[in-house]
């Protein structure tokens, strides 16, 4: 594949931006948004006292201080961290917030590690998180190599484009077109199906992705409308999201294959979050403003 000049650029201060980041991974494309987390309107978490479920990935977490949890680094007001602070921001964030306060453990007692879509199973499998919580996508292959808590949330796959594009309003508008998506990703494997046509560039984290449709190297950009109405807000202006939403996405929390109990800690942890309403208070204060409309949550059945 051939980079214009711009492109190259765009690489390079991406990479700089990994090297610097937690994890080692991280990323943006555009201007940081300044109104990404209303932070005087999240909710806060009563942390439990003496949490006792028979978990040995909980148990090692007890012993060490803390909880390690998978996130995004670079995905506007859902998993993002500030490169000037290092602070993650996000939905997602304040969900792994309030599992974790519901385990027992403090927002200062949170590692928070980023993890990139093609190496989460991995991660979740070796131990390196003790959670994942990242835009991640309950399916049938995932499930044979990790559990899953939830869903927490519904999401479906769309399209980023330029401001200015005019031909590209869905998935049937894609042929012969340039998408890009990412490596792991369930809505990668949607665009790839013979049926729409789609000239398919596969990178290794969605800012690259969005980078490459402000260059104009791609066309479009597909993942979850969520993801892609935060980039969108983050580029007033310069990108839109079209077409309604070709796939289900149901979100849940990656967790360690078989271990039951936890699992149950930690769907029971949504469903009282969810119930105390700080579940909207969260959405409100971060997904929220990136234009996504609240949805009720979907009914817990992984647990």
């Amino acid at each position: 594949m051939k980079f214009h000049k711009t492109a190259a650029s765009a690489a390079v201060i991406l990479a700089l931006a990994a090297t610097a980041a937690c994890g080692g991974k991280s990323g943006s494309a555009g201007d940081k948004p300044k109104d990404q987390t209303d932070e005087k309107a999240l909710p806060t978490y009563e942390v439990a006292k003496k949490v006792d479920v028979d978990s040995p990935v909980l148990k090692r977490a007890q012993k060490r201080g803390k909880l390690v949890i998978g996130a995004k680094a670079d995905q506007p007001y859902l998993g993002f961290q500030d490169q000037s602070n290092k602070k993650y921001s996000g939905f997602d964030i304040e969900i792994a917030k309030m599992v974790a306060a519901d385990l027992g453990f403090s927002p200062k007692q949170i590692q928070w590690k980023t993890v990139d879509s093609g190496a989460r199973e991995t991660a979740v499998g070796k131990g390196d998180v003790d959670l994942m919580i990242g835009t991640y996508t309950i399916n049938d292959e995932r499930k044979k190599q990790i559990d899953f808590a939830g869903p927490y949330f519904h999401a479906g796959a769309s399209l980023l484009v330029r401001k200015d594009e005019k031909e590209l309003k869905g998935p049937e508008t894609v042929k012969g077109k340039k998408v890009c998506s990412i490596v792991g990703s369930t809505p990668l494997q949607v665009i790839k199906q013979p049926k729409y046509g789609a000239k398919v560039t596969e990178l290794s984290k969605y800012s690259e992705c969005v980078s490459q449709v402000l260059d104009g190297q791609v066309d479009a950009v597909t993942t979850d409308d969520a993801i892609l109405m935060g980039y969108a807000a983050q580029n007033k202006g310069k990108l839109k999201v079209v077409g309604k939403p070709f796939s289900d996405e149901p979100y849940g929390v990656g967790l360690k294959k078989g271990d039951k109990e936890l699992q149950k800690a930690v769907a029971d942890a949504l469903k009282a979050h969810q119930d105390n309403g700080d579940y909207k208070k969260a959405y409100d204060a971060t997904l929220g403003l990136s234009g996504s409309k609240f949805k009720q949550p979907p009914e817990i059945t992984e647990k």
